[in-house]
């Protein structure tokens, strides 16, 4: 039990390092008959691949998705779906340098504390890429909730602060992650001059939630909200996550708290409502700065690209709800 696993009914376990033969996941729990569209799966892990903007890590992974089982004929068997990427486009030579030093803010020496014995290239089992792993279990998630949307984007980051929204806009976000196209360029500016200074950014991520079913979530310690906080917090660099009016409730009085879903975010009492969600979620800048950052291959800001995984979590923990809700809900023959 190393944590590797994530759900109750809909579970996931995702294996490999960064600089290894490949990564991949398995998921169980997923049941039989869906649809499987491959270039649909493709889409989705398209938004998280390294390579696809200039803001980001110049390593190119195509990150194509090898299904070895629990797919058949295009439709979904009921049985474990294993699913594998492999490595093609590591450099492990820049990461010599790590194996007997430690990078502050990273996994490097609290691994080793752990383990005793660490993969130094890329950050191993702690780099950002075993996240390709859960935007592949997202996409399967997504399956059970067709008429749900799920939404996110890039509310603040550094000097760029944007209005908070709580419906999803009809128009689609920029390649970069924001819903205000005219501030696109300047945001791409922005974080090239910190990537060629050798520094980094952090931000701020909001996501909505749409159509999310009512009474998902249970009324104790897997609170709807719980399970959604610790998805987000699993993230790497993720900092934080507040729902609702977030640091506001610290100071509004109960009168001052009225029945606006604005307030509760489609979540009472741990069990959705069936009202629209929407948490924030922070991330902090990542720790590769300076001439590490200048010679290696990172992201100075990661907020475009864990976007898509923010999104796969919420499909992976409202999917695990819903048919721990459906099970729950069996009635006498």
């Amino acid at each position: 039990m190393r944590g590797n696993s994530f759900g109750n009914l809909f579970t996931i376990t995702t294996f490999g390092e960064s600089h290894g033969v490949g990564l991949g996941v398995t998921i169980d729990g997923m049941p039989s008959g869906f649809t499987v569209s491959l270039d649909d799966l493709q889409d989705e892990l398209d938004k998280r691949r390294p390579g696809r903007l200039k803001i980001s890590t110049a390593r190119n992974e195509m990150d194509q998705a090898e299904i070895l089982s629990g797919v058949f004929e295009n439709k979904t068997l009921g049985t474990p779906i294993s699913i594998i990427f492999r490595n093609t486009n590591q450099r492990s030579q820049d990461y010599n340098e790590l194996k007997n030093e430690y990078r502050p803010g990273h996994a490097d020496r609290t691994t080793t504390l752990k383990f005793g014995h660490r993969d130094h290239r890329g950050g191993g089992r702690a780099s950002g890429r075993e996240t390709v792993a859960r935007v592949a279990a997202g996409y399967f998630a997504g399956l059970l909730l067709k008429d749900t949307q799920f939404f996110s984007y890039i509310k603040q980051s550094g000097p760029f602060d944007f209005n908070a929204i709580t419906t999803i806009p009809s128009t689609k976000r920029t390649d970069s992650g924001l819903i205000d196209e005219s501030k696109e360029e300047d945001f791409k500016k922005y974080v090239l001059t910190l990537k060629e200074q050798g520094d980094s950014i952090g931000g701020q991520v909001r996501l909505i939630i749409q159509n999310c079913p009512a009474a998902l979530g249970e009324p104790v310690f897997d609170k709807l909200k719980a399970d959604l906080s610790k998805a987000m917090t699993s993230i790497g660099s993720c900092m934080g996550v507040l729902f609702g009016r977030g640091v506001e409730f610290a100071t509004l009085k109960g009168s001052e708290i009225s029945s606006d879903s604005t307030n509760f975010s489609g979540i009472e009492g741990g069990i959705s409502n069936g009202e629209n969600i929407y948490c924030d979620i922070f991330f902090k800048a990542p720790s590769t700065i300076g001439d590490k950052a200048k010679e290696g291959r990172h992201d100075p800001c990661i907020l475009p690209r864990v976007l898509p995984v923010v999104e796969s979590m919420a499909k992976i923990v409202l999917a695990d709800h819903l048919l721990r809700q459906k099970a729950f809900t069996i009635s006498e023959p």
